[in-house]
């Protein structure tokens, strides 16, 4: 459920080749964005989550060690060959455990990737310089095989929840576009979407309920995830319609730490929602 501003970067993103680089909460959809492009371009989602210490070994490529020690082993029993033939044999690439980057940009696709970089502000400032060097030249190169080029750039998304600033020198390789928590209406939109089973009046009370919710001064606010959470679960205890005794329940579904739950229970929270249901 995008609006213009969304949607026109991600046009541009396609027609221009270059990066969207996408910042907002937690929970507003950032992922998702990734995953309907794919869908809608009828591509591969091929996505990397980043954290801290990630390094090229789990991004980039490895050499699958265990069959290559099998294959020396062979090599050996069989005679062997000589050592120019044999390091031949043993760095074929069908020793090469492509990981996500490499994958992304593999000449051998018959159509582009969509490249999700998830969480790009967990991982670590060198490996944020790895990253400028492939995305200007959507190239990586394998000492033991040379230079591998993408045919067709895949489409790459970044995504950064702004737990740490991601250096200026990434975005600029980027086009920016930040998401904000969705309006009622479009929040609404994607319940109805996602839970159609649900009945509209408890979708419409639990989504007013979480848009108050993001109003308190929470440790974890809320996103569309936990509306959508909520509902299904609510749903599954055949509720119709929200009351206080359903919310009390069901507060571990939205809510997911335990100061939150312990500030807003009792008074507070009946408030929160006599203000929802007025809505």
């Amino acid at each position: 459920m995008a609006d213009r501003g969304l949607a026109v970067a991600l046009f541009l993103a396609l027609r221009l080749g270059k990066p969207l680089f996408l910042e907002g909460e937690a929970g507003v959809g950032k992922t998702s964005l990734a995953a309907a492009a794919a869908a809608v371009l009828d591509s591969d989602l091929i996505r990397l989550q980043c954290y801290e210490g990630l390094d090229v070994a789990h991004a980039v490529y490895e050499w699958d060690y265990a069959r290559q020690l099998l294959e020396l082993r062979i090599l050996e029993a069989t005679g062997g060959l000589l050592k120019s033939a044999a390091r031949r044999e043993l760095y074929d690439e069908s020793f090469l455990l492509k990981r996500p980057l490499l994958q992304a940009i593999d000449p051998a696709r018959s159509r582009p990737a969509v490249l999700l970089i998830d969480e790009i502000d967990r991982a670590d400032e060198e490996f944020e310089g790895y990253l400028l060097e492939l995305l200007a030249e959507f190239q990586i190169t394998i000492p033991e095989l040379g230079t591998v080029r993408a045919t067709t750039p895949p489409l790459v998304i970044l995504t950064s929840n702004r737990t740490r600033e991601v250096h200026d020198a990434l975005k600029r390789r980027c086009l920016y576009q930040w998401i904000e928590y969705p309006s009622f209406e479009k929040e609404m939109a994607i319940v109805h979407a996602r839970v159609p089973h649900a009945a509209e009046l408890l979708g419409r009370q639990v989504t007013a309920l979480v848009h108050e919710l993001r109003g308190v001064e929470l440790y974890k606010v809320p996103g569309v995830s936990e509306t959508l959470d909520w509902v299904s679960a609510l749903a599954a205890l055949n509720r119709q319609t929200l009351d206080i005794n359903a919310v009390e329940e069901t507060l571990g579904v939205v809510l997911k730490a335990k100061d939150d739950i312990d500030a807003i229970r009792g008074e507070r929270l009946a408030g929160l929602l006599q203000r929802a249901l007025a809505r």
